[in-house]
């Protein structure tokens, strides 16, 4: 059985998910990863999503306020064991609802190009590549997307 639940960052299962994603980023981040998890804070983000398979937590997601009008995606993680499984997808299908429900009208994200999967699964999901924005506007690993909710 699957669930999805709606919480906080102060939800354990979120804290123990992203424990494990920051271990994948710091190998995938290499050299940049410094600059990159300086703006991974999750202590106050009031918008999480978190992904049950039989009652443990193998997926995340959340948002945060960018600007008036648009939330980051910021996050996303689904454990390496329970991948391709549509658990992404899911997660953030769930994120874009809630978003909507707070009326904002699209979200943006940032994703790294040593992370093909998660390119490929944003724009699959309809988010289109943009320019980068701050802070990552003079990252040549970054690549930003945006979709119109």
């Amino acid at each position: 059985m699957t669930s999805l639940k709606r919480t906080n960052s102060d939800d354990i299962d979120f804290k123990n998910l992203v424990v494990l994603l920051d271990q994948d980023l710091k190998i995938r981040d290499g050299e940049d990863h410094s600059f990159y998890n300086q703006f991974n804070k999750t202590d106050k983000i009031k918008h999480v999503i978190i992904f049950y398979e039989n009652d443990i937590a193998v997926g995340c997601g959340a948002f945060r306020e960018k600007e008036s009008d648009s939330v980051e995606i910021k996050r996303m993680f689904v454990h390496p064991d329970y991948r391709k499984k549509g658990i992404a997808s899911q997660v953030l299908a769930e994120l874009e609802i809630w978003a909507t429900e707070l009326n904002y009208p699209y979200t943006v994200l940032e994703t790294g190009k040593k992370q093909p999967e998660a390119i490929a699964l944003y724009q699959k999901l309809g988010y289109s590549i943009i320019p980068n924005y701050p802070p990552y506007e003079k990252m040549d690993n970054s690549v930003c997307m945006k979709k119109t909710l």
